[in-house]
C-alpha cells in the first residue's frame, strides 16, 4: 500500500462505539434519548461514502395491507418532513438501521437495541461530505430512545480502538 492509500481517522471520547462502527451520544439522560452517527473508522476501511439511507417509516407503506390503511392517512404519512420522524418509528434490535454506500461496497448495519427514531438527520442524505468530513459533528444519522440503554454494553474509545486495531 502506497502513502496514499491510507486515512488518518479520529475517534470521539465522549461517546460508546458498536462492533458495526457506529458511535452512540447519550444526549439526555432523564429523557434516555441518543444520537447515532459513524465511525471515522467506516470511511477508513471502505473508502468515501457516496450516500447514506437512513430508515423511514413511510417507506413501509406499500407493504401496508388495504383494510389497515385509509388513504388520507398514507398521503399525509407520505408527506412526513425528512428530518422528522414518525411516532410508529419503532426499530427492534438487529433490524435495518442505516445504509452506508461506499465506492466499492454497500455497508448494513442493524440496530444495536431496539428503539424508537425521534428525529432523523435527512441533511446527511443530501450531503454526505457531512458524513465524510464532520461524522462526530453534523454528519451524525439519528436520535433515538432506546427502550434499554446500558452504555456499558458498547465499547468506550480505549477498547474501540483495541477492537479495531485487531480488524
Amino acid at each position: 500500500m502506497s502513502d496514499s492509500d491510507y486515512f488518518e481517522f479520529g475517534i470521539a471520547h465522549d461517546r460508546r462505539y458498536t462492533l458495526e462502527h457506529l458511535w452512540l451520544q447519550l444526549i439526555d439522560e432523564k429523557e434516555g434519548t441518543v444520537k447515532i452517527g459513524i465511525s471515522e473508522f467506516l470511511r477508513a476501511d471502505y473508502g468515501d461514502i457516496v450516500r447514506v439511507i437512513l430508515p423511514h417509516g413511510q417507506d413501509t407503506s406499500e407493504f401496508i395491507l388495504e383494510e389497515d390503511s385509509e388513504s388520507d392517512d398514507d398521503e399525509e404519512e407520505k408527506t412526513t418532513p425528512r428530518n422528522s420522524a414518525s411516532t410508529t418509528d419503532r426499530i427492534d434490535i438487529g433490524d435495518l438501521l442505516v445504509t452506508v454506500r461506499t465506492i466499492d461496497d454497500r455497508v448494513l448495519i442493524n440496530s444495536p437495541f431496539p428503539c424508537k427514531v425521534l428525529e432523523l438527520n435527512g441533511e446527511v442524505e443530501d450531503n454526505v461530505d457531512l458524513a465524510n468530513d464532520d461524522a462526530y459533528g453534523d454528519g451524525w444519522f439519528m436520535i433515538v430512545k432506546p427502550h434499554e440503554f446500558d452504555e456499558d454494553q458498547f465499547l468506550d474509545q480505549n477498547e474501540y480502538l483495541e477492537y479495531i486495531s485487531e480488524l
